[in-house]
């Protein structure tokens, strides 16, 4: 066949959703990957880790073949197993009638919640993320996946004050003369917009950082504020604090698009700069500074990323910061306002793709329960102990998502997965660390074998992502898998039946108008395939020659129709109305002190999460960080620590053993280390061995960013990392 180039996009969990020009060769072999130079946001280039993409492609690690566990082969790593050894190679047939009659078996046995799906954003795909998956395990009547592991606390959060989850458009930000990146690492994990910062800096606008970690961002700031963990509320509330004793807020704006804005200048006076400089870690008149630089900057702009969430304060932390825009009048101007997340703008047809109505038809008759992915540990483990928690978890079928690796409380998560009595299904690109306790493990296949739709959470296009290869061996996507799985379980509705095409469709809503969102007026698989792949969202105001501004003026998606400072809605829950800061329950201010640093368990910069982690030429870019603890030379000092000593880092949970890198990345206090995959590390676990189940105020959202831990230097005997408590 003639060489051709094919538009596709990257699928990875990553606010850019860029789209990729692969050009393929007469042999149907993908020969260069590229960013798409007519993307508005991608403009040409793609970030260092899908750069590299066609090594994961073509990797000859790839999983190309349906799996099954040996008999006798214990669950569990396999660092001195080889996979061939454990598993053995089966037909897809022979797969899929093994799934079907297991879960048939274990739905018989213990009730059809006994079966819990695993997934989350292994690709933000449309289809792939969530459509004939959730169809699947609606009808089977298995448990309900809460999937807050994320970015549910923020969504949640900025919700309660917008009503809907958008944010200042990323090509805007060119036009701002104060940028705030608050735990935003945008080198590492939102790489496009950088060219729009930089453009905004020559014309003299200011980047501001707020993390406690000097991030690549960071060092490229202007001014890097590190404050200590899981102070960001407070620093919000003492920034309020100041613009509104100085009388730096739009009282226009406020009057008119706002409520409670009585009952937040109350709460925020107790937050005086002298208060907050004690809780955060910075100077009283560094916080004055920086409530005035970004009240009289206009226009001022805010990326907050969901690191901010991670915390047990977390979701007050989101809102408080979100509230400051508001409080400045920040979104009238073009390139002001706050980006956490524009995902809210993609209104897809949910409902017809995922039909949550199938658990009416399920053999419960009712919705299934609901369990929270950020407790899969004790999911695992305790789940069913009490009656009204409802039957064990018989059978975990994993896929998106790698939760050895990446689900808190490492070491009863692998305590849950190793039960000899779950049965667990593995879809899967790798032998990932989860793959490893699979029974079944089945070939999934990369964003460049198979067709979706996407939107994105850091901009307003739709774009097609047209299968650009054959799948390797036998992978297969995550819509043909659920798809054949419901007709081996004799499922009758016909939308088990429905192609790539179908859904879609149904997702653009194209065939019915009256429901299609108004945003998506006009976008078609046609029209979009015209376009090139790409198409902007159908904004009234663009339409009419202005510049779509999300929250320039109201009414706006809330019970009230104003931005809420202060909610009724979360009063009614028995939540605080109002933000406010609380002291972590892991944190060395409130700790017995047998673990006196806190612990920043952070993404690599050329990893998302675990994904390119077993990856050689992402390796070599990582090079260097693996297996390091990152300390303060005064918190090494003080425990006879050198850089390069070996350390064991624990806490209660276990130790994982690293190598201590001194130097002025973190604040005294802190110590932070990098995820990757369990069996690549020394010991064979990860960061998360230290992170805990608890979780935080809004959402259900897990707590990786209030750990507490204390360092010492090892010997040669202890230096391996172990799950239980020290």
């Amino acid at each position: 066949m003639p060489a051709k180039t094919v538009h596709a996009v990257c699928s990875h969990d990553c606010p850019d959703s860029c789209g990729v020009l692969v050009t393929i060769d007469e042999t149907g072999r993908a020969t260069r990957m590229r960013g798409d130079p007519s993307h508005p946001v991608t403009r040409g280039f793609l970030c260092g880790k899908v750069a590299k993409y066609l090594d994961r492609v073509y990797s000859p690690d790839r999983l190309l073949y349906p799996m099954r566990r040996r008999a006798g082969v214990p669950k569990g790593s396999l660092p001195h197993r080889g996979e061939a050894e454990a598993f053995e190679r089966i037909s897809w047939d022979e797969a899929l009638d093994t799934i079907a009659t297991r879960l048939a078996a274990v739905a018989a046995a213990h009730g059809p919640e006994s079966i819990l799906p695993y997934s989350y954003a292994g690709t933000m795909g449309v289809l792939g993320y969530g459509s004939m998956d959730r169809r699947f395990f609606h009808r089977l009547g298995a448990s309900q996946l809460d999937r807050t592991i994320c970015a549910q606390t923020g969504g949640e959060a900025l919700k309660s004050v917008y009503g809907r989850k958008l944010g200042t458009d990323t090509e805007a930000f060119r036009h701002a003369r104060l940028i705030i990146a608050w735990a935003a690492n945008i080198h590492g994990n939102n790489i496009h917009l950088w060219p729009f910062i930089e453009e905004a800096r020559r014309n003299g606008a200011k980047l501001i950082v707020i993390d406690p970690f000097a991030t690549r961002t960071a060092r490229a700031a202007d001014w890097h504020i590190a404050i200590n963990p899981g102070t960001d509320s407070a620093l919000a509330l003492g920034l309020m604090h100041v613009l509104i004793r100085s009388r730096l807020y739009d009282g226009e704006y406020v009057e008119q698009w706002t409520q409670g804005f009585g009952k937040l200048r109350e709460r925020v006076a107790a937050y005086t700069p002298e208060y907050v400089a004690s809780l955060t870690g910075m100077l009283p008149e560094d916080i004055e500074r920086l409530a005035r630089e970004y009240g009289t900057t206009k226009p001022a702009v805010i990326r907050v990323n969901y690191g901010v969430q991670r915390s047990d304060n977390g979701g007050a932390a989101v809102r408080a910061i979100a509230m400051l825009p508001a409080l400045t009048g920040a979104w009238k101007h073009l390139g002001g306002g706050l980006q956490l997340s524009t995902s809210g703008a993609f209104g897809w047809d949910s409902e017809v793709l995922e039909r949550p109505d199938l658990m009416l038809a399920s053999p419960l008759g009712r919705p299934a329960r609901v369990v929270n992915m950020a407790v899969l540990g004790n999911a695992l483990t305790e789940l069913g102990s009490k009656a009204e928690d409802g039957p064990r978890v018989h059978a975990l079928f994993v896929y998106n998502s790698n939760p050895a690796a990446i689900a808190p409380d490492q070491g009863t998560v692998l305590r849950g997965l190793a039960r000899q009595d779950l049965f667990t299904v593995v879809h899967e690109q790798f032998f990932t660390d989860t793959a490893d306790y699979a029974d079944i493990v089945l070939p999934a296949t990369t964003f460049l074998e198979h067709k979706d739709v996407q939107g994105a959470y850091g901009h307003y296009y739709v774009q097609l992502s047209e299968q650009a290869i054959e799948p390797p061996g036998q992978a297969r996507s995550n819509v043909w898998l659920f798809s054949q799985l419901g007709q081996r379980m004799g499922f009758p509705e016909p939308c088990f039946r429905d192609t790539v095409d179908d859904m879609i469709a149904q997702a653009l809503r194209v065939d019915d108008a009256d429901r299609q969102d108004p945003w998506l007026a006009g976008i078609t698989p046609e029209s979009l395939h015209a376009a090139g792949g790409a198409q902007r969202l159908q904004f009234a105001a663009e339409r009419h020659g202005e510049k779509f501004l999300p929250f320039a003026e109201g009414p706006f998606p809330t019970p009230s129709g104003r931005i809420e400072f202060y909610s009724e809605a979360l009063a009614a829950q028995g939540m605080d109305p109002l933000p406010a800061f609380h002291a972590a329950a892991e944190s060395r201010h409130t700790g017995s002190g047998a673990y006196p640093l806190e612990f920043l368990p952070r993404k690599a910069d050329n990893y998302t999460n675990s994904t390119f982690a077993n990856i050689p030429a992402h390796q070599e870019l990582e090079s260097g960080h693996g297996d390091v603890l990152e300390m303060h030379p005064d918190d090494a000092r003080v425990r006879g620590i050198a850089d390069g000593d070996a350390v064991d880092v624990f806490n209660a949970r276990g130790s994982l053993a690293l190598r201590a890198h001194v130097n002025g990345s973190v604040r005294r206090g802190v110590v932070a280390a990098r995820l990757g995959w369990n069996k690549l590390s020394a010991g064979g676990h990860n960061v998360n061995l230290l992170t805990s189940q608890r979780l935080n105020d809004l959402g259900g959202g897990p707590t990786f960013y209030s750990v507490v831990v204390e360092v010492r230097k090892s010997t040669a005997s202890s230096h391996e990392s172990s799950g239980g408590a020290v």
